[in-house]
């Protein structure tokens, strides 16, 4: 009998990673710098693992993205196209990584591959914000989106406070 995981996987897998390189895309587009420094790198393939998944809930699948000529992302295949660059999240302390992406760092990330595309995508990644603000005022106008700005900081500010709190409680003995 067939693994249900793998199959519901399979069917949803595609269409998430369809509206996250659409995501990333949207993202990069806004920074045109961010695109210029990865144009040189422009057929290579990017990878994205997770390690230490906690063993309660199945891991999320690698994803694969390859660096279009635009210097933009698309999906490439996991499995079958060899990664240029690999990058691994650490999953194993969900509540601290929790806390680190509340207070805007990265989680703990393992880098390996070609050193001058790992440095344009660190880039990348150090440098190029979502705003959401901006997309969604586009969306509901200015009146709604400062309300809306002002509650999702609330509820940043109350997520950092729990994540802190509950990676402290954690290292107490």
């Amino acid at each position: 009998m067939a693994d249900p995981y793998s199959a519901i996987t399979g069917l949803v897998m595609p269409a998430a990673t369809a509206r996250f390189v659409l995501l990333v895309n949207h993202v990069l587009t806004a920074a045109p710098v961010a695109p210029e420094r990865l144009k040189p790198h422009s057929g290579r393939v990017l990878r994205v693992d997770v390690a230490g998944w906690p063993a309660m809930v199945p891991p999320p699948p690698p994803v694969a993205l390859r660096i279009t000529p635009a210097g933009l992302f698309e999906a490439a295949d996991a499995e079958s196209d060899t990664a240029d660059l690999r990058l691994t999240l650490d999953a194993s302390q969900p509540l601290e990584a929790a806390r680190r992406l509340a207070t805007g760092q990265l989680p703990p990330l393992n880098i390996e591959g070609d050193v001058g595309l790992a440095a344009d995508v660190n880039w990348v990644i150090a440098n190029v914000r979502w705003d959401l603000a901006a997309d969604l005022e586009r969306l509901v106008g200015p009146v709604l989106t400062e309300g809306l700005s002002r509650a999702s900081e609330q509820a940043r500010e109350a997520l950092r406070a729990l994540a802190q709190s509950a990676a402290g409680m954690m290292r107490k003995p």
